[in-house]
């Protein structure tokens, strides 16, 4: 009878310890995947999470932050729309931090730790093209004090090419906050900035004025922790020869001078990729009120709520959305109205943070018909319950480049529509913590569909055990490559989809072919006519 007691115990207690949230068994899958990114040495966060001690010496604070959805900082909510690389913490992965702190933040079975994501130190999309950099060091003064600067950036380019990523690498991770880009073929900035003394010019500039870059192209800007996107085969956007990218940064208040010098990354379509649709941008702004732009206003000591609607001219198929106001904003909600009376979500904001703003990308096309209406809705809140109010006691507040101002500002990214667009994925949904893959390459192919493929793209549905920087191409029969889907470019961990266009190639049998630093693995794929 007693060793049946002991038996029991025995097996209970394996039983609770299989059962308990260890660090090794849940909390590094979590920390490793949605906080190393930017807390890791380089990055932008103050501290690192990248072994169990570090985790450990701020697991009180990973418990507040993430309960109160502080951390990680991704904004949108994900029961209203999806998008690329989401990153934002489930209800069960917040609730099992908070019970991993609670327990005494037990480490758990060596066994059982993941290996630390195999993080870039550069580029998270590989080799760039062509580098644009500073030609000169920007000095940030320690006044406690943002400010917003403008750089006109000389492309240097000979020739028309088609943009397939930009990437910002901030000089000064502690003081970029956030950078938004681009184009200026008439040279309006370059002029302000040499009549300008210093490297670049204040917003603040009395010769300068927004609509010099609004109206022009813009490109996807920079936040901390986003990866940037790289827009799918034969999508792109223009970048014109002789032109000057101009960079907007956001320098955050510092208590002491310090100086940036950053460098953006330019990636370009291949010569031999067919580039079918450019993507184009429409930002809402004021104009786009019931009222004009000089409706927008918010007086002092009262809560406003804006509504801004653009009837869509053509066909299209929307693929971002870059939502941003100041710090008076409270919520954004954004969706398309169609001419059969459907409706789509686009994006949801509940809980605007100024500090945490930035593009969201869909993970599908979504398709507009023409004579469709984009409602875009903005609340702002001008009183002394909003903590971040920059004013106190509270001052009526309208447009303005400065922090104190305020914006209604809504870039919408989109291509001509396509038939077949509504069925296209950019990228799947997934629990990445819940990732398990029986397989040594820490990566597996999931389908290459459609397969025959004989037009239209080609996904390829793949899973990632541990994030590491991937080449993703495409073999002949022969084992000549014909195209390069990616090259050294991040995935974390999870599903992600790539794509190729068939329509260029021959009728035959090829191979997707996905390599890391240690593995290869392939699938075949027919191509008919």
């Amino acid at each position: 009878m007693s060793k049946y007691i002991i038996l029991c115990f025995a097996s209970c207690l394996f039983t609770s310890l299989q059962s308990q949230v260890t660090f090794t068994n849940t909390v590094a899958n979590i920390v490793y995947n949605k906080c190393a990114s930017c807390h890791r040495p380089g990055e932008i966060a103050p501290f690192g999470l990248t072994n169990y001690e570090e985790v450990v010496n701020w697991g009180s604070m990973i418990k507040y932050v993430t309960t109160n959805k502080i951390m990680p900082p991704w904004k949108a909510d994900p029961t209203y729309q999806h998008y690329r690389e989401e990153n934002y913490l489930t209800d069960n992965e917040i609730a099992q931090l908070s019970e991993w702190v609670d327990n005494q933040m037990p480490y758990g079975n060596e066994n059982e730790e993941p290996s630390f994501p195999d993080y870039p130190s550069g580029s998270a999309l590989g080799t760039p093209d062509k580098v644009l950099s500073f030609s000169q060091k920007h000095i940030h003064k320690g006044n406690n004090k943002d400010e917003y600067w403008y750089y006109a950036i000389p492309t240097e380019l000979t020739e028309n090419k088609i943009i397939k990523a930009i990437e910002v690498r901030p000089g000064n991770k502690k003081i970029v906050h956030h950078a938004l880009l681009f184009q200026d073929t008439l040279g309006k900035v370059r002029s302000i900035d040499d009549k300008t003394a210093g490297y670049g010019f204040s917003a603040n500039n009395t010769e300068f004025n927004t609509d010099q870059v609004l109206y022009q192209d813009q490109y996807p800007g920079y936040v901390p922790g986003q990866k940037a996107i790289k827009f799918p085969e034969s999508l792109g956007q223009k970048m014109k020869k002789g032109s000057d990218l101009v960079l907007q940064v956001h320098y955050a208040p510092s208590p002491v001078d310090e100086i940036d010098s950053t460098s953006i990354n330019l990636f370009f379509a291949d010569d031999n990729e067919d580039i079918e649709r450019i993507v184009t941008s429409k930002i809402m702004l004021p104009f786009d009120l019931a009222g004009g732009f000089f409706s927008f206003f918010i007086p002092a000591n009262q809560k406003k709520t804006f509504v801004g609607r653009w009837k869509v001219p053509n066909d299209l198929s929307f693929v971002g959305v870059m939502p941003h106001c100041h710090l008076l904003g409270k919520r954004w909600k954004v969706w398309l109205e169609r001419p059969d009376g459907s409706k789509e979500n686009f994006v949801k904001v509940d809980d605007w943070d100024f500090n945490w703003q930035g593009g969201y990308w869909f993970n599908k096309f979504i398709h507009a018909p023409a004579n469709s209406t984009i409602v875009a809705e903005a609340e702002y809140d001008n009183t002394t319950s909003n903590p971040d109010n920059p004013n106190n006691p509270p001052k009526i507040t309208s447009w303005g480049e400065n922090t104190s101002d305020e914006m209604y500002y809504l870039p919408l990214l989109y291509v001509p529509y396509k038939e077949g667009d509504e069925n296209i994925v950019f990228d799947i949904t997934s629990s990445t913590s819940d990732v398990i893959i029986n397989s040594k390459s820490d990566v597996a192919i999931l389908n290459v569909s459609p397969n025959p493929a004989n037009s239209g793209w080609v996904n390829i549905a793949f899973e990632v055990q541990n994030g590491q920087p991937l080449n993703i191409s495409l073999l002949n029969i022969e084992g000549k490559k014909v195209k390069e889907i990616s090259e050294k470019e991040f995935f974390a961990k999870g599903s992600h989809v790539v794509h190729f266009d068939p329509n260029n190639l021959i009728a035959g049998q090829y191979f997707v072919i996905i390599e890391g630093k240690e593995f290869v693995i392939s699938e075949s794929v027919i191509v008919t006519k």
